[in-house]
């Protein structure tokens, strides 16, 4: 590799001469004499590698020297030393924080003398009113007091309210309804007479009986007497309202009194007015209308006798009477 340097000297009248190494030509000189600059060519500097060397001390730590082959220069760190720092920073009290004051709440002033006066005022007015309120609740447990004792005295003279209770026990109000041809036909089948006094009195046992009232059929002839009717005998002087429809004759010498829709229409109608119905029929046709009235919050109870009831009405009602399991209590005789 040809390497090129440049060499500055003063000849005796002051010029510059330039000199290149021997065998070489000098190329700062061109053919016409003039003398041009020459290129220097970029050395790559080598990396500067850093070598460590670590070495023991007499008490016993080690020393680590890093070495610049550039600089040369040492950078020695001491593993002792940082032990020392890391136990001074361990066992060097940390110090805590003040606590923080807290601010006590600013008293507010106090009111003028003029605000205070109406205060007072005002709490006077209304320590009167309350002792009037006391007053008054006095007074009205005085009355209510005597008033008790007047209804417990007229309780004792007239026999109500005898077992201390001091009130009249309101009962439920019942309305009976009585399907006549159906219920007799069950009884005529099961070869019972029943006793229509008893039957009411059996429904409206500790109850208030509000209507009962007898659907029965009669002759169609105006000369029949209707003492001789077989579905009002029962019925007459035993409490009942008889409701009477004349029989329909057909072609074929059937005849039919169906009183569906006036039993129906009655017991919707009534309704509003009741606490419990009490139906005394097993026909299915029954069942639209017990579950319209109990939907009003009134109880249904079904009476009639379980070898003629249709299931879908027993279902539909509140209580079921089966006849045939108080016979003895209910027959004539």
């Amino acid at each position: 590799m040809t390497r090129f340097f440049r060499r500055d000297a003063k000849d005796g009248d002051g010029s510059a001469a330039a000199e290149s190494a021997p065998g070489n030509t000098n190329p700062d000189s061109s053919s016409d004499g003039s003398t041009t600059t020459p290129r220097r060519s970029r050395a790559r500097k080598p990396r500067a590698r850093a070598t460590k060397t670590e070495s023991t001390t007499k008490d016993g730590s080690t020393t680590t020297t890093t070495r610049s082959r550039r600089s040369g220069a040492r950078t020695r760190k001491s593993t002792a030393a940082t032990k020392e720092a890391t136990t001074a920073a361990k066992t060097t009290p940390v110090k805590k924080a003040p606590p923080r004051r807290t601010r006590k709440a600013a008293t507010p002033p106090a009111p003028p003398p003029e605000e205070q006066d109406e205060v007072q005022q005002l709490l006077g007015l209304l320590r009167q009113q309350a002792g009037l309120i006391e007053n008054q609740n006095t007074l009205l447990k005085s009355l209510v007091e005597a008033q008790n004792q007047t209804t417990r005295a007229i309780e004792r003279s007239s026999g109500v309210g005898a077992n201390g209770g001091g009130l009249t026990e309101v009962k439920p109000r019942l309305a009976v309804f009585v399907d006549v041809p159906n219920i007799l036909y069950a009884a005529e089948r099961s070869g019972v007479e029943l006793d229509w006094g008893k039957v009411l009195d059996f429904l409206s046992l500790g109850r208030t009986l509000v209507r009962a009232t007898a659907y029965a059929p009669i002759s169609d002839d105006p000369a029949f007497r209707r003492e001789n009717e077989r579905f009002v005998v029962p019925f007459m002087d035993r409490g009942y309202r008889i409701a009477t429809k004349p029989l329909k004759r057909f072609s074929g010498g059937s005849v039919k009194a169906n009183f569906d829709v006036e039993l129906a229409v009655d017991i919707v109608t009534m309704a509003d007015r009741l606490d419990v119905v009490a139906l005394v029929s097993g026909d299915g046709d029954f069942r639209r209308v017990a579950e319209m009235v109990g939907n009003k919050g009134v109880r249904v109870e079904v009476m009639a006798f379980g070898n003629s009831t249709a299931r879908e009405l027993r279902e539909t009602a509140d209580r079921y009477i089966d006849i045939a399991a108080y016979v003895p209590e209910l027959s004539v005789g």
